[in-house]
């Protein structure tokens, strides 16, 4: 690693331990959080990354009697764990399918608050574009935290296609009704079922899929979901 990819990377983490949760409101009814993802969802940048990835982080939430949300980042490739930030938040948005950014976001974004060392990816247990309105928790945080993001959902959601091959590695297109291309059915361990990957943000599907084939190390999760999996049961 240069020094000055070093220097950026700090700077970028600096800029970023400014407060996040009133980027938008979080305290809204269900129609309104509707009009807030549209609004997002125009915002979403699907352009192939290619940029120096270094740092990786994995997202997952914990929501039984509050929000506990953990973000883990991991060297990239290494995939060594470098630091683990967990945060708790009340639930107070109710269980709507297709609205679960606004019931998980406040607590994803304190955890990312605490973050010393910034990655240069993250990836989400949930969904990318892969949603009824191509804005799900990974596109969501992606365009609020201006990061570069994939979606690995443990269940297709918002789209269809056909089962990828036996082999690890194996990958089938995933369409929506409208016949776009929103997410890949990736078979990344032998006799285990797909996970459901879509670009979030500032990403394109072959490169998500290649970034969480890359990232995985004997599991069915990739090595960052899986350890912020791990990290969200934990309580603080």
């Amino acid at each position: 690693m240069g020094a000055d990819y070093q220097w950026a990377t700090s700077l970028q983490a600096l800029m970023h331990h400014l407060p996040l949760t009133n980027l938008h409101r979080w305290d809204v009814r269900p129609d309104e959080a509707v009009a807030i993802q549209l609004s997002l969802a125009a915002k979403v940048s699907l352009v192939p990354f290619a940029g120096e990835v270094n740092f990786v982080a994995g997202v997952d939430m914990s929501a039984k009697d509050v929000a506990r949300a953990a973000v883990v980042i991991l060297s990239y490739p290494e995939m060594e764990v470098v630091e683990v930030a967990r945060a708790e938040k009340p639930l107070d948005f109710p269980y709507v399918p297709g609205l679960l950014s606004f019931r998980e976001g406040p607590a994803i974004l304190s955890a990312f608050e605490k973050i010393q060392q910034w990655p240069d990816l993250a990836f989400f247990d949930g969904q990318g574009i892969a949603h009824p309105r191509k804005i799900g928790i990974a596109s969501h945080m992606g365009v609020l935290l201006d990061l570069p993001t994939i979606g690995v959902g443990k269940s297709p959601l918002a789209v269809h296609g056909k089962e990828p091959g036996p082999e690890p590695g194996s990958w089938t297109e995933w369409t929506n009704r409208k016949g776009e291309v929103l997410a890949a059915a990736l078979r990344t361990k032998a006799r285990s079922n797909p996970l459901y990957i879509s670009p979030g943000h500032k990403m394109d599907l072959p490169t998500s899929v290649a970034y969480v084939q890359a990232s995985l190390r004997g599991y069915r999760l990739p090595e960052p979901t899986r350890q912020a999996h791990n990290a969200a049961a934990v309580r603080e």
